[in-house]
């Protein structure tokens, strides 16, 4: 990267100001902007260096002078600019806010899968309900990458249906499902009220597991590369290691509180008035057998004194997040860079790619019933009115179901109902008139499409609904 004051001479060329970089009492530095009088925690430096490997944004093009002064031209307000809009400062009026804006990074990570999609072909997966996660482990790591990328057109033997984007969405929920699911051995919650999940140090009692961590890593790269949803979150410091950010001793706070408490109690004590003895080195379980790790060479030898436990701490921090896991998770970082180049996710935090990942989790049933639309009923029709009654009184969790019997999956949109997705495109949440009183709902996953008799009463609407999500699996499904 340029020195500071090299960016500072740059900027100035461009405008009236320049950066300066400040630290606060606590050590945390931070960057002031005095052109446009704000401050932000990113190195401009290093927003510069992001910001050249990303497309500009759309309408934007890149000049240079006569002189070789590299300029913008906004072709959408027809005008030019020395600003980077990759890289607008914070509280401009114009440009984009780079940093803080969650949906231009959005933006531009869809643009990159779909730069790096292949439009043409397909890539055909048929799976038993029964046996998804064993059959597709093996049609998956047959395939090559770059085929991956190509449209996936999802089956399940023994049942009709197209997929025109619905049973892929279902296929992605049932296999997360299945393969993050703790008995496999592979992934565990992280603590007894967390059920957010972790790599398993026991994983290696299957010989082929780290065979199964590259599936997985695969799996999750598809999901964000065709923009599906998977049923189960991992936990915030496994996404920051995906992103390749820092972990810190607060992380462990979420998922291990008495180590974290362990520790903090450790920096905050003086460890000789205490009369505690540590070293270099902890013991941990794994499948009932005591395991001594050592945090350095001799780490057994060298005792924990004020001068050397901040090392201590850092090394115990580093310790917790990778104990047992490392081949676990180089393996799954393996399969997922052959989907997804982990360069593509480095503007995200490890929120947003939880969001990106699994969506909004609670329902708002308000925003569910302004963004629904209506074929052969009215707003008012009676059965339209006991359907939201319906949605209304059952549990979040039949709702879930509800949503996934129609849509594919229980998960919505970072931006809630108004952005359901469908085989082409944006698709609204539809309940159209089809059928007899004797029928039951049918879905059509692809269109996120309800098709609801006209029922003469409202407990034979409930019946039938709750019949069809609960007691019901791939039932008059497309």
């Amino acid at each position: 990267l340029p020195t500071l004051e090299s960016y500072k001479a740059v900027v100035s060329t461009q405008s009236t100001g320049g950066w300066e970089k400040r630290v606060m009492e606590n050590g945390r530095v931070y960057f002031v902007n005095h052109e446009h009088r704000t401050t932000q925690w990113e190195d401009p430096r290093v927003q510069i260096k992001k910001a050249s490997n990303l497309p500009l944004p759309a309408g934007w093009e890149e000049r240079y002078t006569a002189d070789g002064t590299k300029y913008y031209v906004d072709h959408n307000t027809r005008s030019t600019t020395f600003q980077d809009p990759r890289v607008s400062g914070a509280g401009q009026s114009s440009g984009i806010q780079y940093e803080r804006s969650y949906r231009w990074k959005f933006g531009q990570f869809r643009h990159l899968c779909s730069r790096a999609s292949i439009q043409t072909g397909h890539i055909k997966i048929a799976v038993s309900r029964n046996s998804v996660f064993e059959d597709s482990f093996n049609q998956i790591l047959n395939i090559p990458p770059q085929d991956l990328k190509r449209r996936l057109f999802i089956s399940f033997r023994g049942e009709e249906g197209l997929d025109y984007g619905g049973l892929a969405r279902e296929w992605f929920f049932l296999l997360s499902h299945e393969m993050l699911n703790p008995m496999y051995c592979l992934f565990e919650y992280a603590s007894k009220n967390n059920y957010s999940l972790q790599i398993n140090p026991a994983s290696y009692i299957n010989p082929h597991h780290l065979t199964y961590f590259k599936f997985v890593g695969r799996i999750i790269a598809l999901a964000l590369f065709h923009n599906k949803y998977i049923d189960k979150g991992f936990t915030l410091p496994f996404y920051k290691r995906i992103l390749d950010k820092p972990l810190t001793m607060l992380d462990l706070k979420s998922v291990d509180e008495d180590f974290y408490n362990s520790l903090k109690w450790v920096k905050e004590n003086d460890l000789e008035e205490c009369g505690l003895e540590l070293y270099f080195a902890h013991e941990f379980e794994v499948l009932g057998e005591v395991k001594i790790h050592e945090l350095k060479p001799g780490g057994e030898d060298i005792l924990v004194t004020e001068e050397n436990k901040e090392e201590y701490v850092n090394m115990m921090v580093s310790w917790r997040f990778t104990r047992g896991v490392k081949d676990q998770f180089a393996a799954f970082l393996e399969g997922f860079n052959e989907i997804v180049p982990i360069q593509w996710l480095q503007y995200f935090d490890e929120r947003e790619l939880e969001l990106i990942l699994v969506g909004i989790q609670d329902f708002d049933v308000q925003d569910w019933q302004a963004h629904t639309i209506y074929r052969n009923y009215r707003r008012n029709d009676k059965q339209i009115q006991w359907f939201w009654q319906f949605v209304n009184e059952i549990s979040d969790e039949q709702r879930s179901r509800l949503l996934q019997f129609v849509t594919g999956t229980c998960r919505l949109p970072i931006g809630g109902f108004c952005e359901l997705m469908g085989s082409n495109g944006a698709q609204k949440f539809c309940i159209e008139r089809v059928g007899k009183e004797n029928w039951l709902p049918r879905s059509h996953t692809c269109f996120n499409r309800l098709d609801l008799p006209p029922y003469r009463s409202y407990e034979v609407l409930k019946d039938k609904l709750l019949f069809a999500i609960e007691e019901t699996e791939g039932f008059g499904q497309e």
